[in-house]
């Protein structure tokens, strides 16, 4: 009698167990669901599996310009990095992300990213007063006079004709030159590349920052540096075709 009392107990437990919260036994909690990828919109999830690969963990650079910048913020307009998440930047490494260009990302979850930028990023406080260049160039620079411009502000890092020096790479690399946009090159002349020692339009000579003219002429300058057809054909292909001759 004592045992099948026990064993009544036993499944009355089971049973009340089962229905707790009033779930079906197996059934998930509705706080262990899976999210959908296109309902994700939390901006550390979205940055980390889309954007990080090449602007680096927390924003702060990588293959690409850190986003992680206040300077970097405060000269790229909310419309322009939302259409620059959104379309991407066409014929550099920078893909298009919205679905509606071809890329994952919903409307919400570009929104999502370009607030994040702006809302964990952003602080005007460390540039009040400084007076911003325009993001985009109001005329076309002059290559001739970027000539002059590149060997007073950027030479003694990048080398006398670009190809390098003891403290910075090549600048003129026409692999690295087919892959940035002159938008891009315009942005880092500004920006500068903080996390790589580079330093903004205002630090390459002491006391003398760059003027927005002198920032255009050497954008330019660099812009004509980029060969037309960028790489070159390997050592075997050029073999090839010197035998079919």
């Amino acid at each position: 009698m004592k045992r099948e009392a026990s064993l009544a107990a036993a499944l009355a437990v089971v049973v009340s167990g089962c229905g707790v919260r009033g779930r079906a036994p197996g059934r998930p909690s509705p706080d262990s669901q899976v999210t959908p990828p296109d309902k994700v919109t939390a901006f550390a999830q979205l940055y980390g599996a889309n954007c990080a690969g090449c602007h680096g963990a927390e924003g702060k650079g990588g293959a690409a310009v850190a986003l992680n910048d206040p300077l970097y913020v405060a000269l790229v307009d909310d419309a322009t990095i939302r259409r620059v998440v959104s379309d991407g930047m066409p014929g550099t490494a920078m893909p298009a992300f919205a679905q509606s260009a071809g890329g994952m990302l919903t409307d919400e979850q570009v929104a999502a990213i370009a607030g994040g930028i702006r809302t964990r990023w952003a602080r005007p406080d460390a540039l009040r007063g400084v007076d911003l260049p325009p993001y985009a160039a109001p005329v076309a620079g002059d290559a001739k006079r970027g000539a002059t411009v590149y060997a007073e502000y950027c030479s003694s890092c990048h080398g006398a004709n670009g190809r390098g020096g003891e403290r910075a790479s090549s600048i003129v690399d026409g692999s690295f030159l087919a892959l940035v946009s002159n938008q891009s090159l315009r942005t880092t002349v500004i920006v500068g590349r903080p996390e790589l020692g580079a330093p903004d339009w205002r630090g390459n000579v002491p006391g003398r920052p760059m003027s927005q003219e002198e920032i255009s002429d050497v954008v330019a300058w660099l812009v004509a540096q980029r060969p037309e057809v960028p790489g070159q054909p390997y050592p075997a292909a050029q073999t090839a075709r010197g035998g079919r001759q």
